[in-house]
């Protein structure tokens, strides 16, 4: 059993920002998986589907960015989830737009989500799928609170689509492959 966690901000105010590609990729695996994420659960909204024989959990907490620990933890104790079967998407000023990057581990990188995750889960060796939204001009809330230009727009649905395989890659065959498969991914040269 997988537990696949998209990090976000709740409502439509939040909708197809920066902040919000975690729920961006929920929802493509949702349709990759014939699944809906609509059941309020563990403090957001939440889904399962099976994917390669197994069961696959979808959450999008709905406690804001800061407290997503809060919901990942009421699942991930609810169903008894081994912690390298807790996969977290999410947004990354660091990476630019149009390339993720997929780690087996590691710090929160001074994303707040990832922080509050690691505190509740009191470890930090799970996977994550992290999403380039590019490093902020001015000021970083409301870099990551805006919404994508127009040029980025058709690349940033390109990475949400690679995201949402890495992630399947991820349950199929492993961290590994799924790092050879996609951290070289770049939606500019597609």
């Amino acid at each position: 059993m997988y537990l696949v966690v998209g990090l976000g901000n709740p409502g439509r105010d939040y909708e197809k920002t920066r902040h919000n590609v975690g729920f961006e990729v929920i929802e493509r695996l949702a349709e990759k998986l014939g699944a809906s994420v609509n059941k309020i659960k563990f403090k957001g909204l939440f889904g399962e589907g099976t994917f390669d024989n197994k069961k696959v959990l979808l959450l999008k907490p709905s406690t804001f960015m800061n407290l997503s620990g809060e919901s990942l933890i009421e699942a991930v104790e609810f169903y008894k989830i081994n912690i390298e079967n807790i996969i977290v998407v999410y947004d990354d000023v660091d990476i630019d737009v149009g390339r993720l990057r997929i780690r087996p581990s590691g710090s929160d990188g001074g994303h707040n989500g990832m922080k509050n995750i690691i505190y509740h889960l009191q470890d930090n060796k799970f996977p994550r799928v992290r999403i380039g939204i590019g490093k902020p001009k001015f000021d970083m809330i409301s870099h990551v609170l805006g919404k994508f230009s127009k040029e980025e727009e058709v690349l940033i649905e390109k990475v949400i689509d690679a995201a949402s395989d890495a992630v399947l890659e991820i349950i199929k065959n492993g961290i590994q492959s799924a790092m050879n498969k996609y951290n070289s991914f770049d939606a500019g040269k597609k």
